[in-house]
């Protein structure tokens, strides 16, 4: 079938606009950086209005690289950071502040206060998540609580709230000149104020946290057209398709359909999926429940996520703040000049722990250091950070579902390091499995899009394209795993407890 899909994949350090043909290979792509804004400790921003231009940017760069015409685009997919929060005026589309990132803490307070009523798992049952700063609903209360006229306008009706799936689908579909206000499942099960059973807001969660509904989005699924692309020289006419928060669109782009299978994404952060079926199941090891995919008007799917906030972003501060390597592709040649970390740790608790701590109050450490530790040594320990971090994921997830893991599916920026697979193979203990197509954001969005549109036919034709490209086996014997985990764990214990109350 001829054409192309084209997903726009909004991440947390850049947007990228990537073409997938029929086969599912990716045919062109381009990307463009945004920048980290950074006014506070703990604080992370982005401009809105950056976002959009860069999208607008890699779209038609695009088309140009694949010699191809708006025309020839069957639909758009769109995938996203999550959580990320972006509140803006109806009437004009301008932003009231800059876009809260997932990763900032600055809504420790609000979510202490909400906590007092009910503890941190106040709303778990209802929303599958605890009450953390990571989340959207937090973020929205900060923006009308903090930001002179804004709670007014929101009740006023003049306010609109979006991740940014919602905030770029409006902007697709025509803005304020009758711009579509919705998001996705997946999306929506991100914010703390969603029901995961009956897919909609809840309007006491709403009430207790000080959101008006009115500026909420209409929850729809991840596959269906949701509107068309009116700006002519913007794809006009294009069908938006399909909406997938990125790690749910790296799950579906792996093909993890089964309840059992699992996708690890090695990105700004570590996002661990495990697809659990048609029934929510509640985690008691420190896992999130939400919601996977939904395809039109069928069954919701749901999956355990462990979420861990920094993984790839620790290798650009050892390249931006320290200085220790020029470029983050440096990071692999470097440690793999040393056998090993020697004996040094790295915790990147820079916005606390996630998953499956979920300590606001921890911060990053270096332990271990003696003099005979060099930058290759903490190169090393950097990268393995990242292994170690999912290894506690793995076993949280274990312990919750009683299911073995037989394989770990990986994707993102991080797996084209063959030094750290291995090393996540020999800390898991199983075969870690590259495939063939490691852009599997885009291509989830993608392949959600093209669904909703009949490019593809169903999930069969989807999993028919996923290949495996390298299978990475453990090499290292159960004592060596369990004395590197015991030395991790030590680490972890010297972040917490630094954040106090009067902080």
């Amino acid at each position: 079938m001829a054409g192309y899909v084209a997903a726009i994949d909004q991440g947390t350090t850049s947007t990228r606009c990537l073409l997938v043909d029929h086969g599912g290979r990716p045919v062109a792509s381009h990307q463009l950086e945004h920048a980290q804004h950074l006014p506070r400790p703990g604080w992370v921003e982005h401009d809105p209005g950056e976002i959009w231009a860069n999208t607008r940017e890699v779209v038609g760069a695009a088309l140009d690289r694949a010699d191809a015409e708006p025309a020839d685009i069957v639909a758009i997919g769109v995938t996203n950071q999550r959580e990320t929060t972006v509140v803006w005026e109806r009437a004009t589309g301008r932003p009231v502040h800059q876009a809260i990132v997932w990763q900032d803490t600055r809504t420790q307070r609000i979510c202490d206060r909400l906590a007092a009523a009910g503890g941190v798992d106040r709303f778990r049952k209802t929303t599958g998540l605890p009450l953390a700063t990571y989340f959207a609903g937090p973020k929205i209360a900060w923006i009308l609580e903090s930001v002179d006229g804004a709670r007014a306008a929101a009740e006023r009706g003049d306010l609109l709230f979006g991740t940014v799936d919602t905030y770029l689908l409006w902007q697709i579909t025509g803005g304020f000149d009758g711009g579509v206000h919705v998001t996705d499942v997946t999306n929506a099960s991100r914010t703390l104020l969603m029901d995961l059973r009956t897919l909609d807001w809840d309007a006491d969660i709403c009430a207790e946290m000080g959101v008006p509904v009115t500026m909420l989005p209409e929850i729809r699924s991840s596959s269906e057209v949701y509107g068309h692309a009116r700006e002519t020289g913007f794809l006009g006419g294009t069908p938006v398709a399909g909406v997938l928060g990125d790690q749910q669109a790296a799950t579906f782009g792996q093909a993890c359909f089964e309840p059992g299978e699992a996708k690890n994404t090695y990105g700004t952060g570590n996002f661990l999926l495990l697809n659990t079926g048609r029934e929510p199941v509640a985690s008691r090891h420190g896992l999130l429940t939400t919601v996977a995919y939904q395809v039109g008007s069928g069954d919701p799917v749901y999956a355990l996520e462990g979420s861990i906030a920094v993984t790839g972003s620790l290798v650009q501060w050892l390249r931006d703040n320290l200085g220790l390597i020029r470029s983050a592709d440096e990071i692999e040649a470097l440690a793999r000049t040393v056998d090993d970390n020697g004996g040094a740790y790295v915790v990147p608790a820079f916005s606390g722990l996630f998953a499956p701590h979920w300590r606001p109050d921890a911060r990053g450490v270096i332990v271990g250091l003696t003099r005979y530790v060099n930058r290759a040594h903490l190169a090393r320990a950097v990268l393995e950070a990242t292994a170690f971090q999912t290894r506690e994921v793995v076993d949280a997830m274990r312990a919750d579902s009683g299911v073995d893991l037989r394989e770990l599916r990986v994707d993102g920026g991080m797996v084209v390091d063959d030094l750290l697979m291995q090393f996540q193979a020999d800390l898991l203990g199983v075969p870690v499995v590259r495939p063939v197509v490691i852009e599997t954001t885009a291509l989830g969005a993608a392949y959600a899009a093209g669904l909703a549109v009949g490019f593809w036919e169903g999930l069969d034709d989807v999993r028919r394209h996923w290949t495996e490209d390298t299978r990475w086996e453990p090499s290292r014997d159960g004592a060596w795993r369990e004395r590197e985990m015991r030395r991790w764990r030590k680490a972890v214990e010297r972040t917490l407890d630094w954040v106090e109350d009067d902080e």
